[in-house]
Parts: structure tokens; sequence; C-alpha cells
């Protein structure tokens, strides 16, 4: 059995309540949104799926908190068979109808989060986009993560936030500044306006849908140097940081710019425990 800690039956529901049927993935998805990131996400996937193949002649990829299947195509374009899990009913519902037919592609319905515990198998390739941030012990899960990764193998993880103390001033500024901005044009005010004065109070609900779903808000983002710290043990490790916002405007500003709100992990080569 693997070490990946149950899940927060709590945050689990949220999940299942914010994406349920209609959810709209992209609008608040800078990854999915705008060109220039989700090409740059497409090109590091399909490069560690070809390198796989290129190994071993396959590349047996699990992609965890796949959505509705962007890079999903993309892993499958470039050669892998997936197997892809979901927490959301409405979201695995709709991967099952998107690759029905398709025998390359396996659906999991994960509502418990507890689909690796018991896997005696073993993926290339884990891929999780825009996904640790909704795990609350993140850590705990890569440990475990690890032991479903074939000697070789590499896990890939993408847009989350950056740990805030590290962050510049600036960045957050601009980061929190254009966020309001590009809120107040998404409608539900009501819910927005409690979230904010809960926040600003320094406090978090263990029951309100957008504390759970955007953990990371609550625990100042993602510490990448530790998430970096724990993976070098077993594999070679790049982390690699970027500007990520939900507003066009102001990702065309300043994407090609020195500011850096998220970041990715590669951790390729897996090597076999001591």
């Amino acid at each position: 059995m693997s070490d990946v800690p149950l899940p927060d039956e709590q945050v689990l529901r949220a999940q299942d309540q914010a994406h349920a049927e209609g959810h709209d993935y992209v609008k608040g998805s800078p990854h999915l949104r705008h060109p220039r990131l989700r090409a740059d996400i497409e090109a590091r996937l399909s490069r560690l799926v070809r390198d796989a193949v290129a190994r071993t002649g396959g590349c047996r990829v699990l992609e965890i908190g796949a959505g509705h299947g962007t890079f999903t195509h993309t892993l499958l374009a470039a050669g892998a068979t997936v197997t892809v899990t979901e927490a959301s009913k409405a979201s695995a519902e709709h991967l099952a109808h998107e690759f029905a037919g398709d025998e390359r592609v396996q659906v999991v319905h994960d509502e418990s989060g507890t689909f690796l515990l018991d896997q005696a198998a073993r993926w290339d390739l884990a891929v999780l986009i825009s996904v640790v941030h909704h795990i609350p012990d993140y850590l705990a899960f890569f440990r475990g993560l690890q032991d479903v990764v074939a000697v070789g193998g590499a896990i890939f993880t993408v847009q989350d936030p950056l740990w805030y103390p590290r962050r510049s001033r600036t960045s957050h500024l601009v980061s929190r500044g254009g966020y309001f901005a590009w809120r107040l044009a998404q409608g539900n005010y009501r819910r927005g306006l409690a979230t904010r004065v809960r926040r600003l109070r320094g406090g978090y609900s263990e029951t309100a849908e957008s504390d759970l779903v955007e953990y990371h808000v609550v625990r100042q983002g993602c510490d990448e140097q530790a998430i970096e710290a724990l993976l070098a043990e077993r594999f070679d490790v790049e982390v690699f940081t970027y500007w990520s916002h939900q507003s066009p405007l102001l990702q065309h500003a300043f994407e090609r710019g020195r500011l850096r709100s998220d970041f990715g992990v590669e951790a390729t080569r897996r090597r076999r425990p001591d």
C-alpha cells in the first residue's frame, strides 16, 4: 500500500460541488485561457511523453484532476496511454463521454480520493495540472505519489501559486489588484464579498466552498522549495517559475517580464530507493 494520505472529505465534497455539471474550467484558468501558457505546458508534456516512449517503447500516464481533458488530448497525441482521475462526478462523466471508445484512456471517478492507495500499477509519468494547491497536505501526497512512478519515470506539476512569503511585493500587488478587477466581472458578489471580508480578518471557514477549493489562499500558496527538496531524494528536479493571471490584459502585459506568480516542477529520472 502506498503512503498517500487519506484525503480531507470536506475538501473533496467542495471540489465536487465547485466543478459540477456546466462548470467552465477555462474562464478562471490562465493555463487554459492564455495561448502562451497553454502552449508551454503542451510542449513540456509532449516532450516528457516522447522521452518515455524513446526509453521504454511506451508511456503510461497517470493524470490526476484532468478537468475536461484539455491536456489529456495532448498526452494522447504525443503517444501516451492515460489513466485519468477526477474527484468531480460531473467532470468524470464528461471525460468518459469525451473519450468513449478510446482504449488508450481509462477514466476513474475518484470520489474518495483514495485511488492511489491500493494501486499495484506503475506509471511512467504522473501529471498534476492546477491540482497541488487543492491538496491540504501536498508534501505527504508527493511522498506517496513517488511510489507509483516507475523507475526512470517522471512527475510533472504546473500552475500552482508560489509560496507567498518569497514573492515580491510588486508581484503580490499586481496579482491581487488585477484579481479584484477581474472578479468584478464574474458575478456572485455576495459570496465574493463574504470571502474577502473573511480573509482580510485572517479567517478560514471549514465549510465555505471558496476556502476549501482555493485552499492555497489561506495557507499562503505552495512551498515550491519544499516540494523540490522532497522530490530531489529520488528524481532530478527542475522548478520553473512564470507569471499567470486570470486577466488577459495583465497576462499579456507581464508574461514576458520579471514578475513571477506561479510555478511548475519537472521531476525526471526516478531512481530506485536506496
